[in-house]
């Protein structure tokens, strides 16, 4: 892994590493959440005084992009998000993408019941095609456990403000989360915005070390094309209770 990342022209996958890595000195517990890979978000929040990181190299059709995702819980009910990408394309690498976000819960997710939060952020992509400036979003998820929390699904209704048209679109997601064996998951999702057609995402979720250390392998594309489909692969981890 280390003489991979150390090769020339794959700087931006040896930070995503190094920052993954980093975080390891904070695993010593922390309750498993759903996250990584999905768009879809759910009805939880990382613990209070706890962070997570969440990091993944996401393929789509000719480039690749590489994302880091630190959020932290100070406050007991507010989880706070900040984080963004680099892309690699034939030009060079650059900063495409960069994310702020908090995340509150409304009725905290109860085994096998029901819970829902509120999420509000804005992203900003600096790239000059994209428009510049900064999207505004805010979203609902719902959540609902089944068989002892064996099967979870989730509902997200959203808004969206684009910077660079300023259009206003309606955001929704709808996931489920599946246990096959003790430490694997089965995931699957839809997700769109306005009219456009949704895109789908499948893949699998595993534990390497139970509610601490966590990587995931997912495939998705547009529903009726074939040019917009994308591989990943996510690392993520979780934390004890350390801040003050």
């Amino acid at each position: 892994m280390f003489l991979i990342a150390n090769r020339p022209g794959w700087q931006p996958l040896r930070a995503c590493l190094a920052a993954a890595l980093g975080g390891l000195g904070l695993l010593m517990g922390g309750v498993a959440q759903a996250a990584r890979p999905m768009i879809t978000d759910d009805a939880r929040i990382v613990d209070a005084k706890a962070c997570q990181l969440e990091s993944w190299v996401k393929h789509p059709k000719g480039h690749a992009e590489f994302w880091a995702l630190p959020a932290c819980n100070f406050s007991g009910n507010l989880e706070l998000t900040v984080g963004g990408a680099l892309t690699r394309m034939d030009g060079g690498t650059r900063t495409s993408a960069q994310l702020l976000q908090g995340k509150t819960l409304l009725k905290p997710l109860e085994s096998n019941g029901w819970g829902v939060a509120l999420a509000l952020g804005m992203s900003r992509d600096p790239r000059r095609e994209a428009g510049g400036g900064h999207d505004m979003y805010a979203y609902m998820p719902v959540s609902f456990a089944f068989r002892d929390d064996r099967l979870l699904v989730h509902t997200n209704v959203g808004w969206l403000r684009e910077q660079g048209s300023r259009g206003q679109h309606l955001t929704w997601g709808l996931s489920t989360e599946a246990q096959l064996q003790q430490h694997t998951w089965l995931i699957a999702e839809t997700f769109g915005q306005g009219g456009g057609k949704p895109f789908m995402q499948v893949g699998l979720r595993y534990w390497l070390v139970p509610d601490k250390v966590q990587i995931d392998a997912t495939y998705g594309n547009r529903v009726g094309e074939g040019r917009q489909r994308w591989f990943s692969l996510g690392l993520r981890l979780l934390s004890l209770p350390f801040l003050p």
